[in-house]
């Protein structure tokens, strides 16, 4: 039995399904999780000692690479002054001028643990600032696990094939309406019945959990138009990506101004920090200005803000993005042209920034239920053919994949190699 093997049978004595998060069980795909001992760069090492090529990256926060030198340096010099104080820091205030500047629709911020947290603050806050009960979310969307949210949700909801989960009391969730991704005229719809009580539209403005899946230009300019028009503020969801498509997240590729941004991930840099802010005259909703309540004795952590801090810096040297895009676009590139090589096999491609999707499909999928109707059986195959020659991608069909600072030529050509021979090992009966 492999020390993964062994780590896993333990595991499940203790944790439910051995995982903490849901989406690492392999239950969607099959077979035992790698329990990871280190990671440097694009790698990371397995229990069992093997390195794999890493295609999560901690599922988006590690832009710059696993362990890159001064991020290191910037948490070990932190952690020296304190791990924690429940007071202000300088740092705190370095970080929210840091995205205040790079993300203009952001006049003011609040910092949490968790994108979770953070989505689930925007919500209240929209509803305490415009004073009405409805939100608008968007079928395979994911937004965290807060109970008002998890209403046809995307990620590991989607992957087990439970897109509510129990536990769930309906008058929670009754005040929620799931609509189609990329359909504006369920949004007219749902504007023209319910517009004087809909109290907010968040949405992923490039969508990461059902999938990569993108929001079509006339989507989100008809959801700024209709919150606009009726009174109801617009969430951009950028928990994924927010710094990982660009240096203003989404919004800046559409050019859409949301009235409130929730982020994650990059902004922690590996260790847990989020945030939610939007228009000054939003947050002077929340506590202490207003009477929206929000608290959190780890937000603004300064070990986590510093780990954050460090990883801000980098992406903000010169030509950061454009070579990032340009080796996410090269391994899609290459493992669509892999694909063509071999006869039988549907497989498609996207990316935007240093986020990339894989289909077993003709076509990219542009909503939730062109994604169930990928061949997930293939993607499976797939997924366990990559692993076995040390390529490690998201397992489930249902996520999206992301590329570093640290994928050099080198890592895209390893990738592309095992992905012509993944191919062929699939397409054979």
């Amino acid at each position: 039995m492999s020390r993964n093997d062994q780590l896993f049978e333990r595991a499940l004595r203790t944790i439910p399904g051995g995982v903490n998060s849901p989406v690492r069980a392999f239950k969607s795909v099959g077979g035992t999780p790698r329990f990871v001992v280190r990671a440097e760069g694009p790698y990371f090492w397995d229990a069992d000692g093997r390195r794999y090529i890493d295609y999560i990256g901690s599922w988006g926060p590690m832009i710059v690479g696993h362990a890159h030198p001064a991020v290191v340096r910037a948490v070990q010099e932190a952690a020296a002054r304190g791990l924690s104080f429940g007071a202000p820091t300088e740092a705190e205030v370095a970080m929210a001028e840091t995205i205040v500047r790079l993300m203009p629709s952001i006049e003011q911020l609040r910092l949490v643990s968790s994108g979770t947290e953070a989505a689930m603050s925007a919500l209240r806050l929209a509803r305490g600032a415009t004073g009405r009960r409805k939100i608008v979310k968007f079928e395979g969307c994911y937004h965290g696990h807060a109970d008002g949210l998890l209403v046809k949700a995307g990620s590991g909801a989607l992957t087990f094939g439970h897109p509510s989960s129990a536990g769930v009391p309906a008058e929670i969730t009754q005040h929620t309406l799931a609509l189609d991704y990329n359909d504006a005229q369920q949004l007219e719809d749902a504007f023209r019945r319910h517009g004087d009580d809909i109290a907010c539209v968040i949405v992923e403005p490039v969508a990461g959990n059902m999938n990569l899946v993108r929001a079509t230009d006339e989507f989100l300019r008809t959801m700024r138009r209709l919150c606009t028009q009726h009174g109801a503020l617009l969430i951009f969801d950028e928990v994924m990506t927010g710094f990982r498509v660009a240096a203003g997240g989404a919004q800046s590729l559409y050019g859409i101004e949301p009235d409130l941004t929730v982020l994650g991930k990059v902004i922690g840099g590996g260790l847990p920090v989020a945030a939610f802010g939007g228009r000054r005259e939003v947050m002077k909703h929340l506590a202490p200005l207003g009477p929206v309540y929000q608290a959190g004795t780890l937000s603004g952590n300064p070990v986590a803000v510093a780990c954050g801090l460090a990883t801000l810096e980098l992406i903000q040297a010169p030509g950061f993005y454009d070579r990032l895009a340009a080796q996410t676009r090269r391994l899609i590139d290459g493992l669509m042209a892999a694909a063509r090589q071999v006869p039988g096999i549907d497989f498609c491609a996207d990316a935007v920034g240093g986020m990339f999707g894989i289909y077993f499909a003709r076509q990219v999928p542009t909503n939730y239920a062109q994604v169930l109707a990928t061949d997930k059986a293939r993607f499976n195959a797939f997924f366990h053919a990559m692993l076995a020659r040390g390529v490690y991608l998201a397992p489930s069909a249902y996520e999206a994949g992301f590329v570093s600072a640290a994928h050099d030529d080198a890592a895209i050509e390893a990738t592309l190699a095992a992905a012509a021979e993944s191919f062929g090992a699939i397409a054979r009966p």
